[in-house]
């Protein structure tokens, strides 16, 4: 098993090409197979763009910048190995993880091995509630932030109908359920059914069956797009009419392309559409014109490069100390918009939104 996990988290060939001794190499680690491999995607095509643009525009300090990608496959054990990997390459920085589950332990390492870690999509509170060090950060919102919105919505909109939480026992998933039912709770709705799932399953008829049993008119999921695309099915195939809810886990076209018609009106979270933003209007154009939509985390993993490269700038080095503490003391302009890490390494970004899939697509309500 442990060959199986390092040979697993070997980083493969670099995004930009070989690497020369001038170079600087980074790490983007994410998901790069297995059931959350559209995040990974994400994470790789916002990076290849920004490694793009960066070099174009002379480097970092003058140097030109390459990229070595590494998959954890969201596994935590795979992320330690994938980490202990990383800091071997000597790396400048690393930009993931996508699942808070390995952004967690794979922090402890790069934190002892001085090495900068900012990731554009891990949501868990701990990330940065039991930081490993000063040089852990994340442009992206938390969970507790994500479950306010999400539980005051179904406390306001699904007050006189049944909600039933699920999780599927991962720290993402099981955290952001545990937030939203706090949430929802303190506004005085309780919850009918509460339950776990198991992650990678192809048949949820059990618990779907017990929910409609409920007269569930609203599921709130804690967890990945996968498996709330297949319980939307099996409810449908049930006769079901529930409304589907969950997170940012959601925003990816594959969700639709599990639903099909079955996810018309499912609910998520998610920060307001980078897409939207106007200093990303020339970016998005980009993307599209290269046939990619630069949805979910694409904008977030090219914005987590730009403030590396702008408190490298400013700290005239690429040392993890040194471009830590210029992070902690400048406001950085991104696609994302502008914004300030806190003592904790989070962004001070504006709150979650909430938004519906429509006929194929996501938007804001």
């Amino acid at each position: 098993m442990k060959n199986t996990l390092m040979a697993a988290a070997v980083l493969a060939a670099g995004l930009a090409g070989p690497v020369a001794a001038q170079d600087l190499t980074v790490a983007v680690n994410g998901p790069m197979t297995g059931s959350y491999a559209t995040f990974g995607n994400q994470f790789k095509v916002g990076a290849e763009a920004a490694i793009k643009d960066i070099n174009a525009a002379g480097g970092v300090n003058g140097k030109q910048i390459k990229a070595e990608l590494g998959d954890d496959a969201c596994d935590p054990k795979q992320a330690q190995a994938l980490a202990t990997k990383t800091a071997g390459l000597k790396v400048a920085a690393v930009f993931g993880h996508f699942c808070s589950g390995s952004s967690i332990p794979a922090s402890q390492v790069y934190n002892e091995e001085g090495i900068l870690q900012i990731s554009p999509a891990s949501t868990n509170p701990k990330f940065t509630d039991e930081r490993a060090g000063p040089g852990i950060f994340r442009v992206c919102g938390r969970d507790d932030q994500q479950g306010s919105v999400a539980g005051a919505y179904i406390a306001k909109n699904f007050k006189d109908k049944n909600v039933a939480i699920l999780d599927d026992k991962s720290a993402y998933g099981k955290g952001l359920a545990d937030e939203t039912r706090k949430a929802m709770n303190a506004a005085g709705k309780k919850e009918v059914v509460a339950e776990s799932i198991t992650a990678g399953e192809k048949d949820y008829t059990s618990i779907v069956t017990k929910l409609k049993q409920a007269n569930v008119d609203l599921v709130y999921l804690g967890g990945y797009h996968t498996e709330a695309g297949l319980i939307v099915r099996q409810m449908r195939s049930q006769g079901m009419k529930a409304v589907l809810m969950g997170g940012d886990a959601l925003v990816t076209q594959e969700y639709w392309q599990i639903t099909g018609a079955d996810g018309e009106g499912t609910l998520m979270t998610f920060s307001p559409d980078p897409r939207k933003n106007p200093a990303a209007a020339d970016l998005v154009k980009k993307f599209r014109a290269a046939g990619n939509e630069p949805e979910g985390y694409v904008l977030y993993t090219y914005a987590a490069m730009q403030v590396w490269k702008q408190a490298a700038d400013k700290a005239k080095s690429t040392k993890g100390d040194d471009v830590a503490k210029a992070m902690s003391s400048m406001e950085f302009d991104t696609v994302i918009g502008k914004f300030k890490f806190d003592k904790k390494g989070d962004p001070s970004l504006p709150p979650y939104a909430v938004y519906n899939w429509k006929a194929g697509n996501y938007d804001q309500l």
